[in-house]
């Protein structure tokens, strides 16, 4: 009897033990919601206040800006059949904003132009909306925005968050989630490019990050539909693919069937993209039309400046009159393949989960700095990936964000958003003197203190520059260049820095594998 009433004590325990445990995971996710909710509300009255101050374009005429644009695609798609959307007629001149992005771009404008002409039909009337700039058809335009952060990114950053921090450790660590989640949800950059400039970066963002946190849980097919949704979003969060790619490939290559693992996801990459695709895979014609559209190589390999590799060094090498476009595009495409290569080779090789965030900034950055045809807003693309490494590498995101905002500083003072741009500079280097608890090395510290001290010396001036003097009228473009060359060189270390970080992981884990055999 006395030995059955020990065993019955002992297994209360552990059932108290399992209790507890599922009541700290139970708190401790409903300490995130808590945190999430709040932030998320503080988030949307940032992007509110954004939202009061221009756009792209407001008040120049002809063209307007990108604002114009993305109502002009809401216009004809809520008036001309799906097959007419991409092809130039007289009723669609695609020389004045035509869509040249893929179908769901289109679709996400029907629906929205479905909202303003409910409210506001003079809005999106076929041919006399053109520049239409009314009270209610600006309110209703932001208002789009918003919803679609709302919907779509906020879910997708509370969806990763989740994923990313179960199974962790949390003990006195809710502040730092809450601390990420503030990071990730009031990126200066995007805001002020969705909410100030006027896109829906916050659309193709939003999906990525939710095949990011799918794949974190290993919940593969459902990553690869998310992020051909993105892909079918805008093109150019074909950023990210080597880095889904490697670690998918490396996933499978390690499962007992690898080649039915790789056409498990082959089908459904493919089926995903043939039902977007729908509309034009009946005709050759039709889908030739729209993939002409989504590569704008007449465009040259830059566009105004861009703190990229190609229109940083134009001002030695005139690389448009060099090169004609086709080996422009040639040497693109190498250099590209080339900077994401290393990272691409140590996912197949030893895939892991933080790994895969290394080689998506990795990935990001190398078509960020060498691919063709690259705006400055493009690089909101390797920042989300910096964003999610924002707990592990505090300082690194920082200091690309901060370079990040420098580099688009041109844009968005043609844009009449320097307001704006100052107090979301302001609230974001408050957010990153949260002190980081981790212990530092005197190498780390040193090397800080230097790149703070140089972008502290070199950027205010710059600023001051820009915006109190004239540049030489020889040179017109002078301060852009200078702008451009500083954030460049940034970039630039930062791609090696991250390149040698994701190797020093493979380094950590056979270090991991011997201390266990040896156990």
């Amino acid at each position: 009897m006395e030995k059955r009433s020990k065993k019955k004590v002992k297994k209360s325990k552990e059932e108290e033990i399992v209790d507890s445990d599922d009541a700290w995971w139970w708190l401790m996710h409903k300490g995130v919601t808590v945190s999430f909710l709040c932030i998320a509300l503080f988030s949307l009255l940032v992007r509110v206040a954004v939202s009061l101050h221009p756009y792209s374009g407001a008040g120049t005429p002809p063209k307007y800006g990108d604002f114009e644009a993305q109502r002009h695609w809401m216009e004809i798609t809520l008036n001309l059949p799906v097959k007419e959307w991409y092809r130039n007629s007289t009723v669609n001149d695609l020389s004045y904003w035509g869509l040249d992005y893929p179908p769901l771009t289109a679709y996400q404008s029907y629906v929205h132009g479905l909202f303003l002409r409910f409210f506001s039909p003079d809005s999106v009337a076929l041919f006399t909306s053109r520049g239409h700039e009314s009270y209610l058809g600006k309110l209703l335009m932001r208002w789009t925005v918003l919803s679609s952060d709302a919907l779509v990114f906020f879910p997708a950053v509370f969806y990763f968050v989740v994923i990313y921090y179960t199974g962790r450790n949390q003990s006195g660590r809710m502040g730092g989630i809450a601390w990420h989640i503030a990071i990730i949800l009031l990126n200066p950059c995007l805001i002020l490019i969705d909410h100030g400039h006027f896109q829906y970066n916050c659309i193709s963002l939003g999906l990525t990050l939710g095949a990011i946190a799918a794949l974190l849980s290993d919940k593969d097919l459902i990553a690869c539909v998310l992020y051909s949704l993105a892909l079918n979003h805008k093109q150019m969060s074909a950023y990210f693919a080597p880095a889904f790619f490697s670690h998918l490939l490396g996933k499978c290559i390690r499962r007992r069937y690898p080649l039915l693992e790789v056409f498990k996801l082959g089908l459904v990459v493919s089926g995903t993209f043939f039902i977007v695709w729908w509309p034009y895979v009946h005709s050759v014609e039709a889908f030739s039309g729209v993939l002409s559209r989504l590569a704008p190589f007449e465009r040259g390999i830059y566009e105004d400046y861009v703190a990229n590799f190609w229109c940083t060094t134009s001002v030695l090498v005139k690389w448009k009159r060099l090169f004609p476009t086709h080996h422009l595009k040639v040497i693109s495409l190498g250099a590209t393949i080339s900077t994401f290569l290393p990272s691409v080779i140590q996912q197949i090789w030893a895939p892991s989960k933080q790994g895969f965030l290394y080689g998506l900034l990795n990935s990001a950055l190398s078509f960020y700095l060498f691919s063709f045809q690259v705006h400055e807003k493009s690089i909101l693309l390797p920042l989300l990936p910096a964003s999610l490494l924002a707990i592990e590498e505090p300082f690194l995101f920082t200091w690309m964000t901060l370079y990040a905002l420098f580099s688009m500083f041109p844009l968005l003072h043609r844009d009449k958003l320097v307001l704006p741009y100052l107090a979301l500079s302001t609230l974001f280097i408050l957010l990153s003197q949260v002190p980081n608890r981790r212990q530092e090395t005197r190498e780390t510290n040193t090397f800080r203190s230097f790149v703070t001290t140089f972008f502290l010396l070199c950027s205010p001036i710059l600023h001051v520059v820009y915006l109190s003097m004239n540049p030489p009228q020889r040179y017109p473009f002078l301060f852009e260049a200078l702008i451009m060359l500083l954030c460049f060189s940034q970039f630039i270390f930062l791609t090696m820095y991250t390149n040698a970080k994701q190797w020093m992981l493979l380094k950590h884990s056979n270090l991991v594998d011997k201390e266990k055999k040896l156990l």
